[in-house]
């Protein structure tokens, strides 16, 4: 068993601040090392377009681009290399797992991944030039695996497939977008559809006033919409989108919908995602689907619940107080996973070796 955190990173200020005060804090971190020789072997298969990539962030979410500045000042960086490492614009991405099932004012979301591309941070920001304030999880430093925003909008996403990739953005800071700038579900539903992706994901949108969670279904080719309360790794509806091999996403989805009629309460749902025999969970880290955090979001009451591992005691976080100024105490959060594989956070994580 390896012991791994996440840092609990609280900010309220300008977007170019908060990219300052980012690429401070990381300028000199194992993160950044492990990235510089990650990129050693794992050589781009795109280009990056420093003008198409600032266009779309000013016609999209100017403040996004201004945290990029600010990165980028803190940082000592060319804009390039900038985008390469945190734009999410163009970017291939690499197969992963996650589950997420959703009831009665929560939405709960198991992050399946490799270990060797884990942030660990946990991030808890109230902006002061535009967007919403969000509490979640940082992918990539700029992006969001999962979170909910002031207004209590909650979003997660999993993965489908990689292949045929379209010129667009990555999952990671779509969840970023969505969450800054969407009030509720539906509005979230209408940026999905207008934005283009790079990789085919389904993204699980939820809300104060949702009877249902929101299903979108978004490949390079098109966007779905539908309404259900568990999620895994396949489309309902783009089939064609979908890999060969389903089994383990059929297992999950089967596993969570057998619990979606009988009215679980939000610390049994917690525990059928986290709880290791349950099957939900997942150790397969070698294969990019091994469960590294499980993360619940209350959005009636804005509250949020975080556990790193499995067979965990969540990590509790009422939003609503932080919102109107007061701090969290905590600062880092542990756990533990069965793998010896590296993470990009703690330890020298390369791709020399498996």
């Amino acid at each position: 068993m390896k012991k791994i955190a996440t840092d609990v990173l609280q900010f309220r200020g300008s977007h170019y601040d908060f990219g300052l005060k980012q690429g401070e804090m990381i300028r000199e971190s194992i993160l950044i090392r492990n990235r510089e020789r990650q990129w050693k072997v794992r050589k781009p298969l795109f280009r990056i377009d420093v003008e198409e990539t600032k266009d779309v962030y000013r016609n999209l979410a100017p403040f996004i681009w201004e945290e990029l500045m600010g990165l980028q000042e803190a940082l000592k960086w060319g804009m390039e290399r900038t985008l390469l490492e945190f734009a999410g614009y163009r970017l291939n991405v690499t197969p992963s797992g996650c589950s997420i099932y959703a009831g009665e004012n929560y939405l709960i979301r198991n992050y399946d991944y490799h270990p060797k591309t884990y942030d660990g941070r946990y991030m808890v920001y109230q902006p002061t030039d535009g967007g919403y304030a969000t509490i979640g999880v940082s992918h990539k430093i700029t992006g969001r695996s999962d979170g909910m925003n002031e207004k209590g909008l909650t979003m997660g996403y999993t993965f489908v497939n990689r292949k045929r990739p379209g010129i667009g953005i990555l999952c990671y800071m779509i969840g970023r977008l969505v969450l800054e700038l969407c009030a509720n579900a539906e509005e979230a539903v209408d940026l999905l559809k207008e934005i283009p992706h790079r990789g085919s994901f389904s993204y699980v949108l939820y809300d104060k006033t949702s009877e249902r969670p929101y299903i979108v279904e978004a490949s390079p080719r098109r966007v779905e919409v539908r309404r259900d309360y568990s999620c895994t790794n396949h489309f309902k509806i783009q089939k064609e989108e979908n890999r060969h091999c389903l089994e383990d996403s059929n297992k999950r989805l089967a596993l969570m919908n057998d619990h979606s009629m009988q009215d679980l309460n939000e610390s049994e749902a917690f525990q059928l995602l986290n709880t290791k025999d349950k099957g939900v969970f997942s150790d397969l880290y070698g294969s990019w689907a091994g469960t590294i955090h499980t993360a619940a979001y209350f959005p009636r009451e804005l509250r949020a619940w975080f556990a790193l591992g499995g067979d965990q005691e969540p990590k509790q976080f009422d939003f609503l107080k932080w919102l109107t100024g007061e701090n969290f105490s905590v600062d880092q959060i542990v756990g533990q996973v069965n793998t010896e594989i590296p993470f990009l956070n703690m330890e020298k994580a390369d791709w020399f070796k498996k």
